[in-house]
């Protein structure tokens, strides 16, 4: 019998050795249930025609038909408003002062090379940003759209 052990390294950006880095890494990992389980990773694949993939691992992030808006901007540049993303997971949600005000948002992270992808609308807090809840922002820089052949 063979028998494998998956074991998760700690986000690229936790590598060093400081108890405030193992802080912020025990707090990701608490938020990874849905595409983890038992230390072995679990990947979707869409099956759709053009898909945005991770620029760094080429892992499906989300499909051409959830795009909601091109009209956006991250931290980076330009960004996608995007319905629903999968292959990711969430950071800890945070009050942040974003252009169009304030909004509690989770970072969001590629679950399989760790890249920051952009994060995800919690809660507005005007009301002509509530169509913004449970939408997330992917950066350009971030993602590849592509056809599957």
């Amino acid at each position: 019998f063979f028998f494998f052990l998956m074991i998760r390294r700690p986000p690229r950006s936790t590598l060093d050795r400081s108890s405030a880095a193992s802080d912020v890494y025990k707090r990701q990992v608490s938020t990874q249930s849905t595409w983890e389980e038992m230390g072995r990773l679990y990947v979707d694949y869409l099956d759709s025609g053009r898909i945005y993939v991770c620029t760094q691992c080429r892992i499906h992030i989300s499909d051409r038909s959830e795009l909601i808006s091109r009209n956006f901007h991250g931290r980076h540049g330009k960004a996608y408003l995007m319905n629903k993303v999968i292959n990711t997971y969430l950071g800890p949600v945070e009050e942040k002062m974003l252009m169009t005000g304030l909004h509690r948002v989770c970072d969001l992270f590629c679950c399989n090379c760790d890249t920051l992808l952009g994060w995800k609308y919690e809660e507005a807090y005007e009301e002509s940003e509530k169509y913004k809840e449970g939408k997330f922002i992917i950066e350009r820089a971030t993602v590849i759209k592509t056809t599957k052949n």
